[in-house]
């Protein structure tokens, strides 16, 4: 059986990703900052689901929480990096921009270094939902935009670092999800039970980049054919060895 962690699992997206994956028969580590909320989804889910706590902006919590998982399973096979924060701005001030960087991209990239080691030991991967704002910003919140961007980014650079060390790594590029995240927004939104099963498909049929619902999904032939990603996998390409002359 296979085990995964699923970051910011105690509502919306995440909750769904959960479900979703306990019910294709994985071990699912239910993360939250909210213990009574993760733990009652992992209840919910039933045994071997199990509920861990952290705050990932804070590098200690990351670290005791890769060393609890560690200590409760011999091995991890999927890291979702699903937790991020959405706050309306206009990059009119530095702190709004700050907190989405904090946990959008650098409590992504400390979660990944902090469970790297486990990873590439199963051979297994790293699931990182970045959003289509990685793309186009949202004018509403400029600052998650270009978190997003960035995780997007890292997604990118770490595909091609790992990839020789036998770690996928995957981009989830939703469009609006109908979660509390976005409840404010007037807007279609895909539910959260759909999307989540389109990323495992999506992981599944090893997809780099996947766009999960109807919306991203109108963009996915344009992306996977486009000059970015052959520009991607041109530069993915320096890292592969190269032949000897004779």
């Amino acid at each position: 059986m296979s085990t995964v962690l699923v970051t910011g699992a105690t509502g919306g997206l995440g909750a769904a990703l959960a479900r979703d994956l306990a019910g294709r028969g994985w071990t699912v580590i239910v993360h939250g900052r909210d213990a009574e909320r993760a733990r009652r989804l992992a209840d919910e889910l039933g045994p071997p689901a199990t509920a861990v706590v952290a705050d990932l902006a804070a590098l200690d919590d990351v670290r005791a929480l890769a060393a609890e998982v560690k200590a409760a399973t011999p091995a991890l096979d999927v890291l979702v990096n699903n937790a991020g924060v959405f706050l309306f701005d206009d990059l009119s001030g530095r702190e709004a921009l700050e907190r989405h960087l904090a946990v959008n991209l650098f409590g992504t990239y400390g979660v990944i270094q902090a469970f790297l080691p486990a990873l590439i030991a199963s051979g297994g991967a790293i699931v990182n939902n970045v959003s289509i704002a990685a793309l186009a910003p949202i004018p509403v919140t400029p600052a998650y935009s270009l978190s997003k961007a960035a995780a997007f980014s890292l997604t990118q650079s770490l595909r091609m670092l790992l990839a020789g060390q036998g770690v996928r790594v995957h981009a989830v590029l939703t469009g609006p999800v109908d979660t509390d995240m976005v409840r404010d927004l007037d807007i279609p939104k895909a539910s959260a039970q759909s999307v989540a099963h389109g990323i495992f498909d999506g992981v599944g049929n090893g997809e780099e980049d996947i766009f999960p619902d109807p919306l991203s999904a109108t963009l996915a032939d344009g992306w996977h054919a486009g000059p970015a990603k052959a520009l991607e996998r041109q530069n993915a390409a320096l890292l592969q060895p190269q032949p000897v002359a004779s």
